[in-house]
């Protein structure tokens, strides 16, 4: 018995999705999250090319579970240029039929604790906008990000009590970013706030990630999902991996989610 759908990022598999989307169900996947399609950034895609993107996925009965957007995946300083692009992000996700629209938290500063309020700031902004859409804005933990590890993610959502706000759970981004993410980063999360989680592996040398098969590295990704289906989790498990042997990591995935609790 599979415990949770899985799906994947499309261009881990291929930047062309009408490649991808075949590939993905070949594997058991039902899910696509959008985040490139021909080597650009979805926000820049017309609308010939989101079309033939979800043809394909639609041919190959997968469904849009997020638009992985970069909105706030910049300087907090350049925000008010890129703010212009979050309504073409939600169209997109309502073209699509997506609920969830990542996001992020700035480019980390040496100081994270200092724009702490600035961040919380704008997502309560961007929440109140994706609810007027009828969308969830899910904050992503990123290395290279002001939310990095699941202690400053439980801070963002003790600060902002918004049912359009989620999370979009990395243990892998966690873990390069010093924390220990399961079981210690998962249990500082409010599970009922995660809409998806961003599954991939890795080891460390000093603090450069080293590429692994999913459970294979040192993220323990039997607990974690364990953990994710005590706690009822309900949503996709995506595959956003950098190892290059994508087709050896989703068939791991599959059997992760297939395992029964022990």
């Amino acid at each position: 018995m599979q415990r949770f759908h899985i799906g994947a990022v499309t261009d881990v598999f291929s930047p062309d999705v009408a490649a991808a989307a075949p590939a993905m169900r070949s594997l058991g996947m039902r899910g696509a999250e959008l985040r490139t399609l021909n080597g650009h950034n979805i926000l820049e895609a017309d609308r010939e090319e989101l079309e033939r993107a979800l043809r394909a996925l639609k041919e190959n009965h997968l469904d849009v579970i997020a638009i992985a957007s970069p909105l706030l995946k910049c300087p907090l300083k350049d925000w008010p240029a890129q703010s212009s692009l979050t309504e073409r992000a939600f169209d997109i996700a309502t073209m699509a039929g997506a609920k969830i629209v990542r996001v992020f938290s700035g480019f980390r500063v040496a100081e994270p604790e200092k724009d702490f309020e600035r961040v919380v700031d704008l997502l309560q902004d961007l929440s109140d906008k994706a609810a007027r859409h009828g969308l969830i804005v899910a904050l992503e933990n990123d290395r290279a990000c002001n939310i990095a590890t699941a202690q400053e993610m439980a801070g963002v959502l003790a600060a902002i009590d918004h049912s359009n706000l989620r999370v979009v759970w990395d243990p892998a981004a966690a873990y390069i970013s010093g924390e220990k993410p399961f079981p210690t980063g998962y249990q500082m999360l409010d599970s009922k706030r995660i809409a998806l989680v961003h599954a991939k592996d890795c080891t460390l040398e000093g603090h450069k990630p080293v590429w692994e098969p999913i459970g294979e590295g040192d993220i323990d990704w039997p607990g974690q999902i364990d953990e994710l289906a005590e706690d009822h989790y309900e949503g996709f498990i995506n595959l956003e991996t950098y190892w290059s042997g994508i087709g050896d990591c989703a068939r791991n995935l599959k059997a992760l989610v297939e395992s029964p609790l022990l």
